[in-house]
């Protein structure tokens, strides 16, 4: 007797490292990876054999990418939340679906959300020009942070403005007479550090956290992340793991979410929201080699509503370091020494071209408990290596 087996199709919106490293996953797996680039030689490209270019803004380039997969989800927020709702009208399977994706896309919507369910949030107003920016600092005080809703990452879209003087400025100006609809202003929150809860859910319902991490920037950009966030109290990782739990749940998340917090000790639950992303992230790339499901594979089990996989630390812990592009141009040139300086360093390369300031790759290293701080030597040395080129 002759069968046939169909292996699922997963189409991915978008063609930059995080579709790139979902391919190694979807291999093991046995699942078609597919991905709708935004060019010929964007990160993806290399590792998936079905990547089409075209304009994941035209709603018939988007028709004709999820004709033939079975689900669709993103490597970035950026579909038009209308063309998403359309989609889904024509019977295709969005993970997550534009319900839930619009609260990462806009953060007035995420702030509102997170009010609703009674979850820790900083002070907030949707201001429609300078003077209720104003009126919202007198309120609050001084410094304020001004935000476009839509579009902002890696510090980009952000703003914070000292005084009323400021708030009423050109620059804020220019923010309002270029945004449909108002923006959001925020209080500029004294935090001691930021945190990350990465979670996954299916749309049956099963949800899964990793280890609340530490998520260390520099100029606006993910620099280093630790894992488990070292010496965070335990109600504080309970707690923002629960939260994240329940913004998944209740927002009706498919796929991993990863919440952006600032720890706040003192005050409330020791921790803020503050961001949202529902796709694999940059604070989740550790567990590529530190836990025992990685956010790739897991994002793909989840959107396709397989089990979840366990989401523990192989090893006590494990520290990811981003390099960004610096004076070597040769990546690969670099391994022999990199390599041989740190053998426990495992490195992840994105494929893209080497440009100052741009996020290339990262390294990650895992150990026992207790060995953080030499994992982050380790881990900033082996960086360091590939973005000089020597030792």
């Amino acid at each position: 007797m002759n069968s046939s087996v169909t292996v699922p199709v997963v189409g991915v919106v978008g063609g930059g490292q995080l579709a790139r490293m979902m391919a190694p996953s979807a291999t093991a797996l046995g699942i078609e990876l597919r991905v709708l680039a935004e060019g010929p030689d964007v990160s993806a490209v290399a590792a998936v054999p079905t990547a089409p270019v075209g304009d994941y803004t035209d709603l018939e380039v988007l028709r004709r990418f999820a004709q033939d997969v079975d689900v669709l989800t993103f490597d970035h927020e950026h579909v038009p939340t209308e063309h998403l709702r359309t989609l889904v009208a024509e019977g295709v399977d969005v993970r997550p679906g534009p319900d839930a994706l619009v609260h990462a896309q806009d953060k007035l919507w995420m702030r509102a959300a997170v009010e609703r369910l009674g979850l820790p949030n900083p002070q907030w107003e949707a201001v429609a020009d300078a003077e209720e920016l104003v009126a919202f600092g007198e309120r609050t005080g001084w410094p304020v942070v001004l935000k476009t809703p839509r579009g902002g990452y890696d510090g980009k879209g952000v703003m914070v403005l000292d005084t009323p003087e400021a708030a009423r400025g050109a620059e804020p100006a220019q923010w309002f007479a270029r945004t449909d609809g108002p923006l959001l202003a925020e209080e500029k929150v004294a935090f001691s550090r930021e945190l990350s809860a990465l979670v996954a859910r299916t749309p049956s319902g099963e949800v899964r956290a990793w280890p609340v991490v530490e998520s260390i920037q520099v100029d606006g950009v993910c620099d280093e992340v630790l894992a488990p966030a070292p010496q965070l109290a335990p109600e504080v990782a309970s707690a923002a793991a629960d939260a994240a739990r329940t913004l998944a749940t209740e927002l009706g998340v498919t796929g991993v979410m990863a919440v952006e917090l600032f720890e706040t000790p003192g005050r409330g639950a020791g921790f803020l929201v503050n961001e949202l992303a529902m796709r694999p992230h940059n604070s989740g790339h550790w567990t590529m080699d530190g836990s025992v499901t990685s956010q790739f594979e897991q994002h793909l089990r989840a959107v396709l509503d397989l089990p979840l996989g366990d989401t523990g630390l192989i090893g006590g812990s494990a520290v990811m370091k981003n390099y960004l592009g610096g004076a070597n141009q040769d990546l690969f040139g670099a391994y022999r020494a990199a390599m041989g300086a740190e053998p426990r360093a495992k490195i992840h390369n994105y494929g893209k071209a080497v440009r100052p300031g741009r996020k290339i790759g990262h390294v990650n290293v895992t150990g026992a408990a207790d060995e953080i701080p030499e994992l982050r030597r380790r881990a900033a040395r082996a960086a360091s290596v590939l973005r000089d080129g020597q030792a």
